[in-house]
C-alpha cells in the first residue's frame, strides 16, 4: 500500500478517452462492453479498498484533499476531475471521491446439477431492486444468486448503491431464460402473495427460490 505522490493526469473534458467510458457505465450496454464500474459512497468506498483492493484500478477525485492520508493499493491510478465532469459520474451527489472498478467475469449456471444452499433465481430489471435484493442475500447467507436473462446489471450504479457491496460477498452467476427454468433440477419454490403461509412452511436444507 502506498500513498499518491502525485496524480497521473488532470481532466477537465467529457470527451477523453477515459472520461468517454467512465461516462458510459451507467447502463447495461456500457457495462457489458467496457467491463468496467463504478463505485460511490462514504462507507462503500473506502471498505472496498481495504477489502478488495485488486478489483479497482483507478480512483477519481476533485479534491487531492479529500484521500490525504488513504493508504492506496499500488497500481492504482489517481485521476483529477474537473468538478463539472466529476458531478457527471457522480450520480447518487455524494461527493466523494469514486472508484473505478473491473467487472468479474460471470460464469453460467448450470441448473441441471442440484441446488447447494439457498439459491436465489432473480430476474429484477430495477437496478435499485436488484441491488437491495443481494444485499439481503447477502446478509441472509445466500449460497448464489443466478441471473436471469432479464435482470439489470448488478454493477449498474443504482445496483451498486443499494447493494451496499453485497456483490463483492455474493457468488453471482448468469442463468438462462424462462422459457429454459423448466429443466432445471429442484427443489423450486416461487414466492406468491397467493401461495403457502411462509410461517408453517419447511424450507428444505437445499433449494432454489424465484
Amino acid at each position: 500500500m502506498s500513498q499518491p505522490s502525485s496524480f497521473l493526469r488532470v481532466i477537465e473534458s467529457p470527451q477523453n478517452p477515459h472520461a468517454r467510458i467512465w461516462l458510459a457505465l451507467d447502463d447495461g450496454r456500457g457495462l457489458k462492453k467496457h467491463k468496467r464500474f463504478l463505485l460511490s459512497g462514504r462507507k462503500s468506498v473506502p471498505e472496498a479498498l481495504r477489502e478488495r483492493p485488486g478489483m479497482f484500478e483507478s480512483l477519481l477525485v476533485t479534491r487531492p484533499e479529500d484521500i490525504e492520508g488513504w493508504a492506496l493499493p499500488e497500481g492504482l491510478d489517481v485521476f483529477r476531475l474537473s468538478t463539472p465532469l466529476f458531478q457527471s459520474l457522480d450520480h447518487a451527489g455524494t461527493g466523494f471521491p469514486l472508484l473505478v472498478g473491473r467487472v468479474p467475469e460471470l460464469v453460467r449456471a448450470d441448473l441441471a446439477t442440484p441446488p447447494q444452499g439457498l439459491e436465489l433465481i432473480c430476474a429484477l430489471g430495477d437496478p435499485a431492486n436488484l441491488g437491495a435484493l443481494m444485499r439481503s442475500a447477502a446478509a441472509f447467507g445466500v449460497s448464489r444468486v443466478i441471473l436471469m436473462e432479464d435482470a439489470a446489471h448488478p454493477f449498474h450504479p443504482k445496483a451498486m448503491r443499494a447493494g451496499a457491496n453485497a456483490q463483492f460477498a455474493l457468488r453471482l452467476e448468469r442463468g438462462p431464460g424462462w422459457d429454459m427454468l423448466g429443466a432445471a433440477a429442484g427443489p423450486i419454490f416461487a414466492l406468491d402473495g397467493a401461495g403457502e403461509n411462509l410461517d408453517g412452511f419447511a424450507f428444505p436444507a437445499s433449494m432454489r427460490l424465484i
